[in-house]
């Protein structure tokens, strides 16, 4: 019997994966195979918690392959070199893998595709991650989409999910060739054992991915559209992570979605698929300007005036000790659990970016750090959107004002005293500012800042000064060529 190597990356699943069908359809006998290469991945290898998430990520889909018969073999070493090796040891003729869109992810994958072929082996990828790959929608113009409402039509205009299909029940394999190492031999989890609060709010896997579909379905899918917006109740998917790692197709997650038609009104579907399609829309923009990984995409912000960081104060937001209890809060939850609501993560970069002025890369690189479901195209674009630097970008005086965006979407202080459970004592109005009564919080919370870490109006004031300074600059060099 022939054999075939299943390279596995971010689509650690069985399930709906089109590199695994293409080498079971083929007839072949399959060696599955996942390789260590941080290097070889760069910006895109992500931080300690999503290594966290991936020990158990692996630990799980091993799982399901030994009760198919077959066994997940593990390498560190260069992606190339290490598949030629893999295939030479095993008798392998072909290499099979699902693609990914990071810049430098793709670079190396091109190289390793066509010095596999080059060596005489077939190799072939798929589309394993997106409802769209980032060259299928193109404007007019025949150029990458910047804006989304128009790449969402498009998507629309296009919708076809792929459709689903379950793994077999056996998996045939290949006896042949080296064993690989242990999951302990990555040293993916934290020394320190930081990650050890994360897994009672987790389940990393295809299993655990199911579960998570399954509630949201069953439960927040119902009241998305306007439940997606209040951390202090659970109205999201939760499924970020499950898709970042690839431990479920995002067309398994359309499919389910959309047999609830008819039983949950459309605007709530509606809503959660046109996220779905704000995902794609990152990954478009990653793919076709990859420099945005660190610089804006709006040229003009190349002079903003930035505020210089400091250590002390960067290290004030990143542990959520501001000052501002919604800031603090989604903090402490990042650091707890891995993860942070949608809209908290939204106010928390708006502080850092807008009344810190301090320059987004600090906090994306923080995000890709603590963030179970760091996803370098989701993360860049979302500080970006945020920081007004990026696509989508609103005029420059949208500020969140974070004390207007707790009452509005925390109104009862249930999500601050969750994570702040110094200022539970504190009455509803302190507990969202609680600054205005210093008695009261020297009382409550001895120990919680007595005055935000940047005044929230004089820290506005001086983000939009350096935003009309720099559309000014800019008018004139425009003016001037």
């Amino acid at each position: 019997m022939a054999t075939a190597l299943v390279w596995f990356r971010n689509d650690l699943r069985l399930d709906d994966n089109p590199a695994l069908e293409a080498a079971l359809d083929a007839g072949f006998d399959i060696v599955p195979v996942y390789v260590h290469d941080p290097e070889g991945e760069g910006e895109a290898a992500g931080g300690a918690a999503s290594r966290a998430w991936r020990a158990g990520s692996l630990a799980a889909l091993d799982a399901e392959l030994r009760a198919r018969g077959n066994a997940l073999r593990l390498f560190v070493g260069h992606a190339g070199a290490t598949l030629a090796g893999v295939a030479a040891a095993t008798g392998a003729t072909s290499v099979f893998w699902n693609r990914r869109y990071e810049p430098g992810v793709e670079s190396r994958d091109a190289g390793v595709k066509r010095q596999l072929r080059e060596d005489g082996l077939d190799a072939q990828s798929f589309n394993g991650a997106t409802l769209f790959e980032p060259w299928a929608l193109k404007t007019a113009a025949g150029g990458p989409y910047r804006v989304f409402t128009p790449y969402y039509r498009a998507a629309l205009s296009r919708w076809a999910p792929s459709a689903c299909r379950d793994a077999p029940d056996r998996i045939p394999a290949c006896e042949d060739g080296p064993e690989g190492v242990s999951i302990e031999h990555l040293h993916l989890t934290p020394a320190n054992d930081w990650d050890a609060t994360f897994w009672s709010h987790w389940t990393p896997g295809e299993a655990g991915a199911r579960e998570a579909l399954e509630a949201f379905v069953d439960g927040a899918l119902h009241d998305y559209a306007s439940g997606r917006d209040r951390p202090d109740r659970v109205g999201t998917s939760r499924l970020s992570p499950h898709l970042h790692f690839g431990e479920i197709a995002v067309w398994r997650v359309v499919h389910a979605v959309e047999r609830q038609r008819g039983r949950i009104p459309d605007a709530q579907l509606d809503a959660f698929l046109r996220q779905l399609v704000w995902r794609d829309f990152a990954a478009q923009l990653l793919h076709h300007f990859p420099r945005t990984v660190d610089r804006d995409l709006d040229a003009r912000f190349q002079g903003f005036d930035w505020a210089r960081p400091t250590k002390a104060l960067l290290a004030r937001w990143q542990r959520g000790r501001t000052g501002v209890p919604i800031v603090d809060a989604g903090m402490r939850e990042l650091w707890t659990t891995g993860w942070m609501h949608n809209r908290v993560r939204m106010i928390v970069a708006s502080y850092l970016c807008k009344h810190m002025r301090m320059h987004w890369r600090h906090g994306a690189a923080w995000f890709r750090e603590t963030l179970v479901d760091a996803d370098l195209a989701n993360n860049v674009m979302g500080w970006q959107w945020v920081a007004g630097t990026g696509a989508d970008a609103a005029p420059y005086f949208r500020i969140f004002n974070p004390v207007t965006q707790a009452e509005r979407f925390d109104p009862q202080g249930a999500y601050v005293a969750q994570w702040l459970p110094e200022l539970a004592g504190l009455p509803l109005p302190l507990r969202h500012s609680p600054w205005r009564d210093p008695a009261a919080l020297a009382r409550v919370a001895r120990d919680y800042p007595r005055s935000p870490l940047v005044d929230l109006a004089q820290g506005r004031d001086a983000a939009l000064l350096a935003y009309r300074q720099m559309r000014a600059a800019a008018q004139e060099r425009d003016e001037g060529r």
